[in-house]
């Protein structure tokens, strides 16, 4: 259906647009913390990994039964996994460790070809962010409060 000119010329520059997620600032309707964790259909491949462990411990239960325990490791990594954007900065949860990036350290996020995303620091340091993919920038941007740019998002004219 097409719009009447002059409802645009009407309109307030300072609300965003319904129709398009990426005008607008609402960073702050986002309520902190945010958390990104890798997307639940990985938990998909638990129960053919534990199909497998079943197989090879089967085989040799002395030899091969201590894959049973696989499929549970695999299902609590997935749950382990995980970046927080809080106030203060993003807080990365590794397999066996954590990190902080402060926002007053971060220079901004790298994209390796085959790799996790990575947080910048104004030191050079970089911090692999589990879970955030290119796609999950508008979230991040919103939740960071546009500390992150949206490269998404439409620029005003």
């Amino acid at each position: 259906m097409p719009t009447d000119p002059a409802d645009d010329a009407n309109a307030d520059p300072s609300e965003p647009d319904a129709t398009n997620p990426h005008t607008g600032s609402d960073e702050a309707a986002v309520p902190l913390p945010v958390v990104f964790r890798i997307n639940g259909v990985a938990y998909f491949t638990v129960p053919m990994v534990a199909v497998i462990a079943i197989i090879l411990a089967g085989t040799s239960l002395v030899w091969l039964g201590w894959t049973l325990v696989i499929p549970f490791i695999l299902a609590w990594w997935i749950r382990h996994v995980r970046t927080v954007v809080t106030e203060n900065g993003l807080h990365a949860v590794h397999t066996f460790g954590t990190r902080d990036v402060a926002w007053t350290d971060l220079e901004g996020l790298q994209f390796p070809r085959w790799s996790a995303v990575r947080a910048v620091t104004v030191s050079g340091a970089r911090v692999k962010l589990p879970a955030i993919g290119f796609d999950d920038l508008p979230q991040l941007s919103a939740a960071s409060r546009g500390r992150i740019p949206d490269p998404f998002a439409i620029p005003d004219e």
